[in-house]
């Protein structure tokens, strides 16, 4: 209840993100050092930012591959457990697939959107009738300047709780 509350507010309150962005490092504590914030968001989208600094660095002094595949990863996983109670339905990393078109030389933006309708063909339907679903979301990562550095395919696995056979 508190949490959907926060959700609400982060909407437009710069106070409630930034509250929502604490959380966030606590929940996730091995994104913490990258930095990762969610820079907006609404009831169907969500952009995060990937900071253009040194513990995201690669190499060329560009940012990490691995660092752009975790920001997807992140990106993609929020929006969904923010529309899926994370009570009723497992979401669990299957298979994420990466294209790199430009090397990323300052902040970068995650964006992943769905709709209403997505949710209910690929996710709530097909869950009536199968114990699991996979479902792909494509989320992009584009710099400031709006060159275009990843496309991802970030494959999630959702299943009721009740049908998870492992204990936790």
């Amino acid at each position: 209840m508190f949490q959907q509350y926060i959700l609400r507010k982060a909407q437009t309150s710069s106070f409630y993100l930034w509250l929502l962005n604490r959380r966030l490092d606590g929940m996730v504590p091995f994104n913490k050092p990258h930095g990762f914030r969610i820079y907006s968001f609404s009831d169907w989208s969500l952009t995060t930012i990937i900071p253009y600094r040194r513990s995201n660095f690669n190499h060329l002094k560009g940012l990490h591959a691995c660092a752009l595949a975790t920001i997807s990863e992140l990106t993609s996983g929020l929006l969904l457990i923010m529309k899926l109670n994370p009570k009723q339905y497992r979401i669990i990393l299957q298979r994420l697939e990466m294209d790199y078109h430009f090397q990323g030389k300052m902040d970068a933006f995650g964006r992943f959107e769905i709709s209403e309708q997505w949710l209910q063909e690929q996710v709530i339907t097909p869950l009536t009738s199968a114990d699991s679903v996979v479902v792909p979301c494509e989320v992009t990562i584009h710099d400031t300047a709006g060159n275009k550095l990843t496309t991802a395919k970030v494959f999630w696995q959702i299943k009721d709780w009740k049908k998870v056979k492992t204990k936790v």
